[in-house]
């Protein structure tokens, strides 16, 4: 695709995009953005080994993919591309940015997680930002795991499994509760797989969740550890334009992938949305992005990790991650939270945060449109940068009560 033209949709996502008025009296003078922080889930991969569990039967054979497990797809690299475009565009637009040629050094920061599916994200998504510029990705050696990414398997916070349990179980109500609210996505996921069996295509495993071998985090079984996977394998191989393709997975179209799409949703439920697990696994990365929000200079700071970093985070904000064409709290390869920090004429600041995607057409496509919604996540709102450093400060204390 042409980098010199910029397509009509997204020109018009770009007018409709346009900062909204800020309605609180408190922050009506803010007149400008001067630094934008973004947290992003990498683009489309595939499958990690296991991801659809062992045993789970199908109608038809599973899709080939062009690249090892895990790793970015070049269909995957090319959307990222296009999501940079469209955010260079839109960056320069509010001022942060220059509109043309290569950023002044130091005014893109890149930072992603150690696995190639990241690294490769903020490369592909750095050339769409900057083509032809060059822009650094840095991220620590493979061998290291990194805190802001992976902070349970990091053991940087104190972790009581048992509370962490009690969190889970009093935010889901159960997971066997969990799974059985799910039964209707459940049993769409059994006729999209078409495996013809009245027992279901799932392996079956009864519903639990205890502490992991290592003591650093949990280990769920059952309907959801099982069928999140699958649902999000499903959702894989449409965005990468794998499926539906006559005379194979004729099932899986765009409405039936949001309906699944609340299986994976669901996995969040336990991992990353119980403020026991949010003030963990959001810890390191809601510092860092506190402190680039509290640089004194104008940039953008970008950090490409996964799923689990964005729902943390907006669990953390009690942002509802909802987007068209995906399951609330789904977040779909390249979903990001952007942060905008606004400044007044008296140097006040706020912060406004959004939710893009880019549409399952347009990722499937690698295409432009982006839903960049033109309210924020918790509406026509924004805080003051001491008050929402107030709230994710205190949604990621992790000397609280386990109670809590």
């Amino acid at each position: 695709m042409s980098r010199s033209r910029t397509p009509r949709r997204l020109a018009q996502v770009l007018i409709a995009c346009a900062l909204v008025a800020v309605t609180s009296a408190s922050a009506a003078a803010a007149t400008r953005v001067d630094r934008v922080v973004v947290v992003m889930r990498h683009g489309i991969r595939a499958p990690i080994v296991g991801e659809a569990p062992e045993g789970t039967r199908t109608g038809d054979p599973w899709p080939s993919w062009p690249v090892p497990a895990e790793h970015l797809t070049p269909h995957g690299a090319r959307a990222l591309e296009v999501l940079g475009r469209s955010d260079r565009a839109w960056f320069a637009k509010l001022g942060v940015l220059p509109a043309q040629g290569c950023p002044a050094s130091g005014q893109v920061r890149i930072w992603t997680n150690t696995a190639e599916r990241t690294i490769a994200s903020g490369e592909a998504f750095a050339e769409g930002l900057a083509p032809g510029c060059g822009l650094p990705v840095g991220h620590l050696a493979a061998s290291e795991v990194d805190p802001l990414f992976e902070p349970l398997r990091a053991g940087v916070a104190p972790f009581d499994p048992a509370a962490a349990i009690a969190s889970i179980n009093a935010h889901t109500g159960g997971v066997d509760r969990l799974a059985a609210r799910l039964k209707p996505q459940l049993e769409e996921l059994d006729r999209v797989l078409g495996c013809g069996a009245p027992t279901g295509c799932q392996p079956e495993h009864p519903s639990g969740v205890k502490p992991s071998g290592d003591g650093r985090g949990v280990d769920l079984s059952g309907p959801i550890r099982d069928a999140s996977g699958t649902a999000q394998v499903l959702l894989l191989q449409y965005v990468e334009g794998l499926s539906p393709s006559p005379p194979r997975w004729r099932a899986v179209e765009p409405g039936a992938l949001k309906r699944l799409g609340a299986l994976h949703a669901a996995l969040f439920n336990v991992f990353t949305r119980p403020p026991y697990m949010t003030a963990r696994q959001a810890g390191p990365l809601a510092r860092r992005v506190r402190e680039a929000l509290a640089a004194p200079t104008t940039g953008v700071d970008v950090f490409v990790g996964h799923d689990t970093n964005v729902t943390a985070l907006g669990a953390a904000l009690g942002a509802p991650l909802s987007a068209p064409g995906y399951a609330t709290g789904d977040v779909p390869p390249g979903g990001a939270l952007v942060f905008l920090r606004l400044v007044d004429d008296a140097g006040r600041r706020w912060i406004e945060v959004r939710y893009q995607t880019q549409s399952p057409q347009a990722l499937r496509r690698a295409r432009d449109a982006v839903s960049r919604p033109a309210i924020a996540v918790w509406g026509r709102r924004v805080l003051s940068l001491d008050a929402f450093d107030r709230r994710l400060s205190d949604a990621v204390r992790t000397d609280a009560s386990p109670s809590r």
